[in-house]
């Protein structure tokens, strides 16, 4: 692969994602108002990915030993009382992570 074809691929995906983004913002602004189902999607859907995540991220786990659900149990329960206690999503998440990761890499 030649460096030339790379940048071209690189100058497309960054294209297309910008206009992605852009679009919705030239297609509904001034006094243009945002179809009901845009606004329905915007509430319903941040929930949806994060359960799908959470569904993806425990679809492996296996019950057959407790090395192998007890520390993304703990990982997951950790999550949960960091975002009740801080309701911050980024400290929420690294949190669980690195305590998934400490227990897999030491403990278990």
């Amino acid at each position: 692969m030649n460096g030339t074809y790379v940048w071209i691929t690189v100058a497309v995906i960054a294209l297309t994602t910008a206009a992605i983004r852009f679009l919705p913002f030239l297609i509904w602004s001034g006094d243009r108002k945002t179809p009901k189902i845009i606004e329905k999607l915007g509430k319903v859907l941040p929930f949806a990915v994060m359960g799908m995540l959470v569904v993806y991220c425990l679809k492996d786990v296996s019950f057959t030993s407790v090395s192998g659900f007890l520390p993304p149990l703990i990982g997951c329960a950790v999550v949960a009382v960091f975002h009740i206690w801080k309701r911050n999503t980024l400290i929420s998440i690294v949190s669980g992570t690195v305590c998934y990761m400490l227990l897999v890499q030491l403990v278990f």
